[in-house]
């Protein structure tokens, strides 16, 4: 390799990146196509080059410059870098790569659409239950380059996103499991081919086809699986549910009425944990106490209080319509607030839910209230406070309110957490319980 490592994105795993680099004594360049306080202090701590908001035709120059391309996620597939690079013969790599080349330990990992978060979350517990110290990693508040610094680790749960599998040169873990397949992220993907395409990249590097851990109730997961590879998801796949019991290879893990957690969704999400945690070293007790205990990440069917014989739920991760259609599917007749910044998907699935009624918000509310026209009562807010009175008056005393937008938040809020948490505290003022 001759030039620097150019890294392109200066967000938590572009720094990370950028941190992993220059403290191996690596030269480094820096591009950002709008950087930030926290890019330019990363970069000047550093003594790291940044370059600022580059024109499109400066791009061939750069990479010429370059030895190396780090891609960082979310980088859309038309952004005149990959042009550039290939041109150039430049490689392109993702963060995972470079783990890869300073790092032996084993990892496993999680993609898919909807899930990955509580799926790693709960592989990482099943692995430490059974006395290895486990670490998330990845599409986490710890990108990978980060997580290697930890010298206690034993193995490594990675949450790969389709940024991530996309870019990567030769994306390396064992066991994967891809949970889900529905159409995300198409304001980045050039389409859905290639997201597909992506998601698909999560068995590259599986050490064994029985490693490649597939959801076969999921039509696009299903025709993908390589041969041999571990199922999950319908009764007669290696790890199922059959009379009220999670079934691992013909051992009981657990009873389906024991655990904190078995929405139709939560139960797919447990029989992937337990296929990926036994086959990176986890024992069956440790995978059943784990799903006895586990109870959900916030802001993913989260319940916030009930007022007046009104349930309230959070579900504000929830950023794509097959995430919604998942949570309607979960509590039928819910009045559902839905809307925000769409992502280039189609909305018009959505009335399948069939809500009680529908509260639209964001900049998606006209095409929101118009996907549910017809099948329900529809009615726009322009405002949390005004999206929960209204949702609170339809739900009449009886009902659940349920925050599932189906869209990102970035119109009103930074991010879903953000979202979640401003429903969460007009709900407990509701309540007066205070904010959260």
């Amino acid at each position: 390799m001759s030039g620097p490592v150019l890294v392109l994105g200066l967000g938590v795993t572009g720094r990370a990146v950028l941190e992993a680099l220059s403290t191996r004594g690596l030269d480094v360049l820096a591009v950002d196509d709008r950087p930030g306080p926290e890019a330019r202090s990363c970069a000047e701590r550093l003594s790291v080059e940044l370059v600022d908001s580059p024109n499109p035709t400066s791009w061939t120059g750069l990479v010429e410059r370059a030895g190396e391309v780090v891609m960082s996620p979310g980088i859309p597939d038309g952004h005149p870098v990959f042009a550039a690079a290939a041109a150039a013969g430049v490689q392109i790599l993702d963060e995972s790569d470079l783990a890869d080349r300073w790092d032996a330990r084993p990892r496993c990992a999680v993609t898919g659409t909807n899930g990955k978060t509580t799926v790693v979350t709960l592989v990482a517990d099943m692995l430490q239950r059974s006395g290895l110290v486990a670490v998330p990693a990845g599409n986490t508040d710890t990108p990978l380059v980060a997580a290697i610094d930890d010298v206690d680790a034993d193995v490594f749960v990675v949450e790969a996103s389709s940024f991530r599998l996309g870019h990567a040169a030769a994306f390396s873990a064992s066991p994967a499991v891809w949970l889900n397949f529905a159409p995300d992220h198409l304001d980045v993907h050039a389409d859905l081919a290639v997201y597909e395409e992506a998601k698909a990249r999560i068995w590259e590097g599986v050490a064994s086809p029985g490693d490649a851990v597939a959801n076969l109730a999921d039509p696009v997961v299903a025709a993908r699986a390589p041969s041999g590879a571990t199922g999950f998801g319908i009764p007669d796949a290696a790890c199922h549910i059959r009379s009220g019991i999670l079934i691992l290879e013909g051992s009981p893990v657990v009873e389906v009425s024991d655990m904190a957690r078995s929405m139709p969704h939560d139960l797919e999400n447990a029989q992937a944990a337990c296929v990926v945690a036994m086959r990176a070293g986890a024992n069956l007790e440790a995978c059943a106490e784990s799903l006895r205990h586990f109870s959900g990440l916030e802001h993913r069917m989260s319940f916030v209080a009930e007022v007046a014989g009104v349930r309230y739920v959070d579900d504000s991760k929830a950023t794509t319509p097959h995430a919604t259609l998942t949570a309607m599917s979960s509590l039928p007749g819910a009045v559902l607030i839905v809307g925000g910044r769409n992502k280039g998907l189609d909305l018009a699935g959505l009335a399948n839910g069939r809500p009680r009624a529908v509260v639209a918000i964001g900049e998606a509310a006209e095409p929101m209230a118009a996907a549910f026209e017809g099948s329900c009562h529809v009615v726009m807010a322009s405002s949390m406070e005004e999206a929960v009175m209204l949702a609170s008056e339809a739900a009449a005393g009886t009902g659940v309110v349920l925050l599932s937008p189906g869209c990102s938040s970035f119109d009103w809020y930074d991010s879903y957490v953000e979202r979640g948490r401003d429903f969460q505290r007009i709900v407990l003022s509701l309540a007066g319980d205070g904010s959260p």
